[in-house]
């Protein structure tokens, strides 16, 4: 027998939390239409995309030893920024309770790796160094939120076994790590692949991994090498199942260290006071003119941080939606219940490449077709991301359905697709867009660097420039916003699980 239904029973349905939230997510979509640049300044891009095409099926590399070296070094970047930020991140989430520690972990991972590069690029040059960094610094904050989360699944019942005077450290190491290890590796192992996407785009502000001998390729119209290189990190990420084993970090850690690249520039660190204590503060506030201060302030906000703010927004907004709309088109392609054994693989290959190429990447090559805009930014956005999130949805889906598709007597096709998949996986969808919102934010801006007028134009600018006071200050805002957001759709993520 149905259970009775209470007259608030709609209202008390997750069904109608989940339609309110994704109806405004999309409401705010909507309304960012109109804020953002959307001009396509080349109108007949298909010769080109028929050139990048070509290229992607004849790859070809002129010095196969230079093809080697760039590989090598993006994996020995991601190595040792992650043989340095999963400690540090565990540590910090044995007392990621305490209120300081979370806030300086939400400041570390809300500003993007580029970003921590530019930084750390004024201090100690194109160094292996600034690489390293670069991704240890915001992967810190990352494994500590995580980890801490992993804990609090953990039963407390084995503690109660240890004598009452064992100090924290030990207790830990007695009962919630040997608890969540699986956990903690798997998630280790995932954000090693993030390692390799950061490692990788860092060659777009000149490190020599495989971004900047891509930059460089495309540029030149030399599409065949750029097709090597793709062809070559979606290897690299495909492979990574076979060859990442917990025995090989010792020898991994020595011969990453042994690999890094020479020394470009300075590498000492000596201006690090000076620049800490004087230039990344303006100079009027170093003088005590505090009148001069607010016009700073003024026109910093007038001409830069409002506009960058609202192009960002309105960007993060349209490919979140965005982003939702192709997990709902492209997930079903590597469904097994929907597409059977066999059929799924090319739909599964296709999300592969997706998950695997950096939003950076694609959104250069939809630049060199479209032109400097806002649509080569939610383009990439949406295919990476969406990409991501289809994969873990159909493997969801797979997990239900090991050997076969459909049952007997449920229906098929269109009919399953809209009426027994979807909404069995549409929470979880929901739940990883939103999990995913605060980095399409953080990308939104930091592809401002390929000229689109996000925050990342700015700080890309003031960099160029020298003034790292506005630079300084235009990551504060890029950061304060990724704290908004996280918190957004955390709250969000806990509205549909009420």
């Amino acid at each position: 027998m149905m259970p009775a239904l209470t007259p608030d029973w709609w209202r008390e349905s997750s069904v109608r939390r989940l339609n309110g939230v994704s109806l405004l997510m999309l409401v705010l979509a909507l309304l960012a239409l109109p804020l953002a640049d959307f001009e396509v300044y080349r109108s007949e891009p298909w010769a080109e995309l028929g050139r990048m095409g070509w290229g992607l099926l004849t790859p070809a590399w002129e010095d196969p030893s230079e093809l080697l070296w760039g590989l090598v070094h993006t994996l020995a970047f991601a190595v040792l920024a992650i043989a340095l930020s999963a400690p540090l991140g565990l540590l910090l989430a044995l007392v990621f309770h305490w209120r300081p520690v979370r806030l300086v972990c939400a400041a570390l991972r809300s500003v993007h790796e580029l970003f921590w590069g530019l930084i750390f690029m004024q201090l100690y040059g194109l160094s292996p160094l600034t690489g390293i960094l670069a991704i240890a610094v915001p992967f810190t904050g990352v494994f500590a939120k995580v980890f801490a989360e992993i804990f609090l699944q953990q039963s407390r019942q084995p503690a109660t076994t240890l004598a009452p005077g064992v100090n924290a450290l030990k207790r830990a190491a007695y009962t919630l790590i040997p608890q969540s290890w699986p956990a903690l590796r798997s998630y280790t192992r995932y954000r090693f692949e993030c390692a390799l996407r950061s490692s990788a785009v860092l060659g777009f502000i000149g490190l020599p991994t495989l971004g900047f001998h891509l930059e460089t390729a495309l540029k030149q119209g030399q599409y065949s090498a750029a097709g090597a290189l793709l062809w070559a990190f979606l290897l690299l990420i495909a492979s990574l199942r076979y060859w990442l084993r917990g025995w090989l970090l010792v020898p991994g850690v020595v011969a990453a260290v042994w690999a890094l690249p020479d020394t470009v520039g300075f590498g000492t660190g000596g201006s690090l006071w000076r620049f800490v204590t004087e230039d990344i503060w303006p100079r009027a506030l170093l003088a005590g003119d505090w009148p001069g201060v607010g016009r700073w302030l003024a026109w910093l906000w007038q001409e830069q941080i409002w506009p960058g703010t609202v192009q960002t927004l309105a960007l993060t907004q349209v490919a979140v939606a965005a982003t939702g709309l192709m997990v709902l088109l492209c997930y079903p392609w590597a469904s097994r219940s929907l597409m059977g054994p066999w059929l799924r693989w090319p739909g599964r290959f296709l999300l592969l490449v997706l998950r695997c190429i950096p939003e950076l990447m694609l959104a250069f090559v939809f630049l060199l077709l479209l032109g400097p805009s806002g649509l080569p930014v939610v383009l990439a956005l949406a295919l990476h991301n969406g990409g991501l999130i289809a994969f873990l949805v159909a493997n969801a889906s797979d997990a239900e359905h090991p050997r076969q598709g459909a049952r007997p007597g449920e229906p098929r096709g269109l009919l399953r697709y809209a009426y027994v998949e979807t909404p069995r996986r549409y929470p979880a969808m929901l739940a990883l867009l939103f999990y995913r919102w605060e980095v399409i934010l953080r990308e939104s801006a930091i592809l401002g660097l390929l000229g689109v007028a996000t925050l990342g134009f700015y700080i890309d600018s003031a960099f160029e420039e020298i003034r790292y006071d506005r630079a300084f200050l235009l990551i504060v805002v890029t950061a304060f916003l990724n704290i908004l957001v996280d918190g957004a759709s955390r709250r969000l993520r806990g509205s549909m699980v009420r």
